[in-house]
């Protein structure tokens, strides 16, 4: 009844209106079975409400708990994009404006826009994002850091799936170190040359050279 079903079809499965007639059922509810579309019960109604009371006490009083799990959910979705949403407030409300005034914005850039939106509110509320970094980021989860940041996953990179997220991730999670960026390249074959030039420009590889080679004149 909940979902039409009935209405949609236009009959009842089987013998289930027999069945409802031989044992009693009212023929207003049968009625109502044909004519509903769609049934929003109070149960369903209160169990969305005390989502939402959960929701908001997080926002409130776990405020890095519930940015990490939204922001969480928003990079599943392709939603979050660490080069243009950890550069402060003011990068981030200039983002915001650019979208608003494009008079094509596309779903993806209205998706962005919803997550520009929560990361400006964490920003004026005080947060910040730590760097992402080759050794410290998890591949999809927001780390609340010891200094109450919040640290991008690999995911966040615009373009870096999950697959070679978690081929970084598992590329140090032993305590592996590298001296060059050459190496990491070498230990994940995932991660491709575009991800490579983002985890650069993200600052993920800090100093690392590009090559592990020595140059003999270097210093002369």
């Amino acid at each position: 009844v909940r979902k039409g079903k009935v209405k949609k079809s236009g009959e009842f499965p089987g013998d289930a209106e027999e069945q409802m007639h031989a044992l009693g059922v009212p023929e207003w509810y049968i009625e109502s079975c044909r004519k509903i579309a769609y049934l929003f019960p109070k149960a369903h109604a209160v169990a969305y409400v005390m989502m939402a009371f959960r929701i908001a006490w997080f926002k409130v009083h776990e405020p890095l708990a519930f940015y990490s799990a939204y922001f969480y959910r928003r990079s599943q979705k392709d939603g979050f994009d660490a080069e243009m949403m950890t550069g402060g407030a003011d990068a981030v409300r200039r983002k915001i404006n650019e979208l608003k005034k494009k008079p094509d914005v596309t779903a993806k850039e209205e998706d962005l826009m919803t997550t520009l939106e929560a990361v400006y509110e964490f920003n004026m509320r005080g947060f910040e994002f730590a760097p992402i970094d080759l050794y410290k980021s998890d591949a999809v989860k927001f780390i609340i850091t010891d200094d109450g940041r919040l640290l991008p996953p690999f995911v966040a990179i615009s373009g870096l799936g999950e697959a070679a997220a978690r081929d970084l991730q598992n590329c140090t999670k032993n305590g592996q170190t590298y001296i060059s960026i050459e190496e990491v390249s070498a230990a994940c074959p995932k991660v491709s040359q575009a991800h490579i030039e983002a985890l650069k420009r993200l600052g993920a590889l800090g100093e690392m050279p590009e090559s592990s080679q020595i140059n003999l004149f270097e210093g002369f």
